[in-house]
């Protein structure tokens, strides 16, 4: 993890150290060429040797460690040609291999950097002091400083340090940092709290059962490392095919010196053997993937998605399975009144209008969807005041009004309407006037428009398999499943349990985890592509993620998806044309048919064509997002029955 200070500023993309060598590689190369086209042989021939020094200590160090460790890969192959230039005069040659491949492997240490400073963001999620009990006295202590069954006084609206357990008091707690659901959860003497969660309306004691360094916040760091560790290690396209390729050319070139040392002139059959290593630089193999990286990263920037590097893109490419989180991704992260239900010889406006005002000063999540759905601003009720956990009580006049759950108001004639809409999902709230229930209100987190459309695009672009990951309850989380057309759907999920989901989906095939908060974070950095709601994500979501999508809706993921797997097609064409030309090349230049110079100029012209064609990558336009997906209904409509104009 990024150890630096939480207010220090995250190292630039200049800061990186492969990006100023790589940097540094270029400008001595373009200085060494324009010197000895000036006639400044010289010069130019301690230009090139820098340059060719410069740019080679960002890869052949580590190529030498792998050589020692049985692993040949393309910087092998790379470190093999500039030798092999440079045994036949030819140094600008060598700069230039060196300079190419620096700038990949400056691009891959930058990428990797950035991924990881997101998780400084978790360090706001503790608060800077806690006041504990200690000897029938409340003192103000750091986090760190917490023990094993300290008493920890949390008061409305601080948030919990560590885990622990309630012994006194009542409250709703709100686990948006944790589950990523943003309808408070009510709780109470015996049960557990997590840290990062936030303290509703009452005062509780809870008792410290976990350190702050192994809490379930400090987990979830833990988590995100592992996973981006193990991603770390994996290996690119382009190192797949070169782990055959390396040691075959190693072996002709050797056959060629050896063998035709036996059998004529050891002189030349030596040249000729140069001239295969150097017929074997991966120029066009190697520039392919980061021409069409560079053109379609830039392209899909430009209608709002962030892809992080070749690999993330090339990995992207293959995705098979997509999972989700819920809320925020596949909802829009607003509660909404979806139904009023008024008892007999009541209306709906009736009921929202005594709602609203119980609700008018409340910054509960769930007063803000009967505010919105209020056609007028309500006229607040007076002496209102919270019943904890369970709803609210006041008045207007001489007339008492109560609101709050089926455990608080007795649902009457109305208990089958309940029932059926807490099945479908949703949170339904009483409400009372003068002792008599004036009817039931159904809030949920609606599903995106754009969702099930969304859904149909990937399974047309070969997505084999969808899954729904949430930490919501299973209830909301089924009834939103079958709406949505998920394929699996999995509840009650913490951070550590999204995870072995998600490495259960990955035996389908290649997975892509879609999500927009620091519950979702572990499993983000876990998938082969982690996914991240820009709009709605928090800067840890981000961070982790392989792919951000900054706006705020779904349509970008198939367009996205549909990007990705154009440019993989791309990638795959370059890295087949130019391990053909390899291919062609090196039998020719072994025997002979091929000098040097000729050699060189197909590999010139090989790059031009690669890079033409990578460039195409960059040439591809969304389809817009349709208008009624912008444009949400009005819940207002739901309490007047008229279409809100």
């Amino acid at each position: 993890m990024w150890s630096g200070a939480p207010d220090q500023a995250p190292p630039s993309f200049l800061a990186a150290h492969n990006v100023r060598t790589s940097a540094l590689a270029g400008a001595l190369l373009a200085a060494g060429l324009l010197l000895g086209a000036a006639g400044q042989d010289s010069a130019s021939t301690w230009a090139l040797v820098t340059a060719l020094v410069v740019g080679g200590s960002t890869f052949v160090p580590s190529a030498l460690r792998g050589l020692l460790q049985r692993r040949l890969g393309v910087g092998l192959l790379m470190t093999i040609a500039a030798v092999g230039a440079v045994l036949l005069g030819e140094l600008g040659e060598a700069a230039m291999l060196a300079f190419l491949f620096s700038i990949s492997e400056a691009l891959e240490e930058y990428a990797l950097s950035r991924s990881r400073r997101g998780l400084r963001a978790l360090l706001d999620l503790v608060p800077p002091q806690v006041t504990v009990e200690r000897d029938g006295h409340e003192v103000v202590i750091a986090p760190q400083d917490l023990v094993l069954g300290d008493i920890l006084l949390a008061r409305p609206g601080e948030r919990i340090a560590t885990d622990g357990t309630i012994l006194r008091g009542t409250t709703s707690l709100d686990l948006s940092a944790i589950s990523g659901e943003s309808i408070p959860v009510e709780v109470g003497p015996g049960d557990e709290v997590l840290a990062a969660s936030i303290n509703g309306t009452g005062a509780i004691e809870v008792q410290v059962t976990a350190r702050t360094e192994d809490n379930s916040l400090a987990r979830v760091v833990h988590l995100i490392e592992d996973a981006q560790e193990r991603k770390g290690h994996s290996q690119r396209l382009a190192e797949r095919i070169a782990a055959p390729l390396v040691p075959g050319i190693l072996v002709v070139a050797a056959a060629v010196a050896l063998m035709g040392s036996l059998l004529g002139d050891p002189e030349v059959w030596l040249s000729r053997s140069l001239v295969v290593l150097v017929a074997a630089a991966p120029c066009a193999f190697v520039i392919s993937v980061p021409v069409t990286v560079v053109a379609a990263v830039g392209a899909a920037a430009r209608f709002g998605v962030l892809i992080k590097g070749g690999a993330a893109l090339e990995t992207f490419a293959t995705i098979e399975v997509v999972a989700f989180d819920k809320t925020g991704t596949l909802t829009r992260n607003q509660p909404t009144v979806v139904e009023i239900t008024p008892s007999s010889g009541r209306t709906a406006e009736e009921v929202l209008s005594v709602a609203a005002a119980l609700e008018a000063r409340s910054d509960h999540p769930l007063a803000g969807a009967v505010l919105a759905a209020s056609p007028s601003p309500p006229v607040p009720a007076e002496d209102v005041h919270a019943l904890v956990g369970r709803g609210l009580q006041g008045r207007i006049g001489d007339t008492s009004l109560r609101l709050g759950s089926p455990e608080l108001i007795e649902p009457g004639s109305l208990e089958p309407v309940v029932a059926r809409q807490q099945a479908d999902g949703c949170t339904v709230v009483l409400v009372e006037r003068a002792g008599s229930v004036l009817g039931a209100i159904a809030i949920r987190d609606e599903l995106r428009p754009e969702t099930s459309s969304v859904l149909d695009r990937l399974r047309h672009l070969g997505v084999r398999r969808t899954a729904m990951l949430t930490g919501d309850n299973r209830r909301t989380a089924a009834a939103l499943g079958r709406a949505a057309g998920v394929d699996e759907v999995h509840a009650e999920l913490l951070p550590e349990q999204k995870l072995e989901q998600l490495r259960a989906l990955e035996t389908h095939g290649r997975t892509a985890m879609v999500g927009d908060g620091i519950n979702d974070a572990p499993a983000l950095a876990a998938a082969d592509i982690g996914i991240a709601m820009g709009a709605l994500g928090s800067d840890v979501a981000i961070e982790t993620a392989d792919v951000a999508l900054m706006g705020d809706h779904l349509d970008q993921l198939p367009q996205a998806l549909a990007h990705s797997r154009r440019a993989g097609r791309i990638m795959r064409q370059n890295l087949a044309l130019s391990s053909l030309i390899l291919l062609t090349l090196i039998p020719l230049a072994t025997f002979g048919v091929l000098g040097l110079a000729t050699v060189v100029a197909v590999h010139e012209l090989a790059e031009i064509v690669v890079i033409a064609n990578g460039v195409r990558a960059g040439r591809r336009r969304p389809a817009p997002v349709p208008l009624s997906d912008r444009m949400p209904a009005d819940p207002r409509e739901l309490a007047s029955g008229q279409p809100m104009t």
